[in-house]
């Protein structure tokens, strides 16, 4: 742990003097020194099912009677094995914080096919489950839950439950949105002094950390270590260090990743003209042709720091893919009832149920787009580059997800979130040459519509459905598909 954090510190404080010397605008600028960005942590309760009494078969029915909870506002339910589905009926009923009203029983998407791909570290996890689609319920602190198996149960191994096993109810906490970081033009130097403060306080607890450690070792030698094979004596304190450093590194790290849109500790990216994206592309690409290119005017994104992202809980690095030949699109499946205001908690609550329910390394998709059109970051790694996220699986190589917060079964998406989608891929997609009204071919990773290994012709914008038998992004979506192509394609010129 500390040598990794030692080597961390060396690699980030380089790419902090890589950064350009130039000030933040206002709207960029990162909190003032003093001011607290932190926002109230956010939590996962994970509640194991029971046999449910009165039904016609306790295999076949489980889930936990009407009780009080601590404070959440997603729900989801995991198993197990993440191979086996869940071929059955999940409902719940909460009860809202403050009013004591209960709602009405809600369906939980059982078909979530989101996810990282076979044969990947991510996707070989231990730490990997079965998971339902999140449902999004608002502040609440009651529950119930049912969870029935289809009634078709001739597959099912005599003995044996056909539901999957360790059924879980997860109940997730976002937490409260952070501190308003909107700076004025009396705070930039603040925050590039914040920035400089954060730098200086991480090497001191890195410091701290590496002393601590080399101050003697199990043989008596300063600085031997343990012997091989024996567990590193961690005291509380040097754990209480090793997470705070890790915590910075990772935030670090995530800024970093996007140093060449914007200031370290910015909570957005600015929207750029068409002219500026272009001159941008080509000072990035001084090799190709002096032709005009094909990308759309970059548009506004909210940064991971701008949703209140807790860097501590994703897995350390980030991973790339070659390049973004195709963007999928997919909805959250969590309900459309929320506010464009509460996006970020939505986002902060996915984000928790990815990581420490599913057990992915990150959340999964690459992007996520509000029913207002408002763009947000998701998987770190910086939002220019290709970072392979666990969005359509099987085809997470060579693409990005992107997914409209709601879910579109019935309900017709908001026209602001489908031209949202329209600029975002006409700039990301423009940013590596691919047309928004082409066809691309991807290679899959196994699936349960075409085999591993098989060159699929794909078009460069399609739906999670074009890559894996499922009902994503739900049918209204899919079907606004062929316009946000056409949008996206004269956005870039075409």
């Amino acid at each position: 742990m500390r040598g990794f954090l030692a080597s961390s510190v060396g690699v980030t404080c380089a790419a902090a003097l890589a950064l350009p010397l130039a000030l933040p605008t206002p709207a960029q600028a990162g909190p003032s020194a003093g001011t607290s960005e932190a926002a109230v942590p956010g939590s996962t309760r994970s509640l194991p099912l029971v046999p449910l009494t009165g039904t016609r078969s306790a295999a076949h029915a489980q889930g936990l009677t009407r009780r009080d909870v601590r404070p959440f506002s997603l729900v989801g339910v995991i198993w197990d094995d993440p191979s086996s589905e869940l071929h059955g009926r999940v409902q719940v009923r909460t009860r809202a914080t403050g009013t004591g009203h209960w709602s009405g029983w809600q369906d939980v998407e059982t078909h979530n096919t989101h996810g990282p791909d076979p044969d990947t570290a991510e996707g070989e996890s231990a730490r990997v489950h079965g998971s339902t689609a999140p449902l999004w319920v608002g502040d609440s602190d009651g529950v119930e839950v049912r969870v029935e198996a289809q009634s078709d149960d001739r597959t099912t191994v005599p003995g044996e439950s056909p539901l999957p096993r360790g059924l879980h109810l997860e109940l997730v906490d976002p937490g409260a949105d952070p501190a308003d970081t909107g700076a004025s033009a009396d705070r930039v130097q603040d925050g590039v002094r914040a920035g400089v403060d954060a730098l200086g306080e991480l090497a001191g607890a890195v410091s701290h950390a590496l002393g601590a450690e080399s101050a003697g070792s199990p043989d008596g030698a300063p600085g031997a270590g343990p012997r091989a094979g024996e567990p590193a004596p961690d005291t509380p304190e040097d754990d209480s260090i090793a997470r705070l450093g890790l915590q910075s590194l990772k935030s670090f790290a995530t800024s970093v990743a996007n140093a060449d849109v914007a200031p370290l500790g910015a909570t957005e990216i600015p929207a750029l003209s068409k002219s500026r994206t272009e001159l941008e592309y080509s000072a990035a690409h001084p090799d190709e042709q002096r032709a005009k290119p094909y990308v759309g005017a970059r548009p506004h994104i909210v940064t991971r720091r701008g949703w209140g992202a807790d860097e501590s809980l994703r897995e350390s690095g980030f991973v790339y893919t070659k390049k973004v030949k195709a963007a999928f699109v997919h909805h959250t499946a969590s309900g459309n009832n929320y506010s464009c205001s509460q996006a970020p908690s939505v986002i902060r609550s996915i984000y928790r149920y990815h990581v420490e329910s599913s057990g992915w390394r990150d959340i999964g998709y690459n992007f996520l787009v509000d029913r207002c059109g408002n763009i947000y970051e998701g998987r770190a790694g910086g939002v220019t580059k290709a970072v392979m996220g666990a969005h359509t699986l099987g085809f997470n190589s060579n693409s990005m997800g992107i997914a409209v917060i709601g879910s579109f079964d019935s309900s017709k998406p908001p026209a602001a979130a489908v031209t949202g989608i329209a600029k975002l891929t006409a700039w990301k997609l423009g940013l590596f040459g691919a047309n928004p009204r082409g066809k691309t071919y991807l290679k899959s990773g196994g699936g349960n519509l075409y085999r591993k290994g098989k060159n699929v012709r794909l078009n460069v914008i399609s739906g999670h459905r074009d890559g894996f038998a499922t009902d994503c992004p739900g049918q209204k979506l899919y079907g606004k598909l062929g316009s946000a192509r056409k949008a996206a394609a004269r956005y870039q010129g075409r």
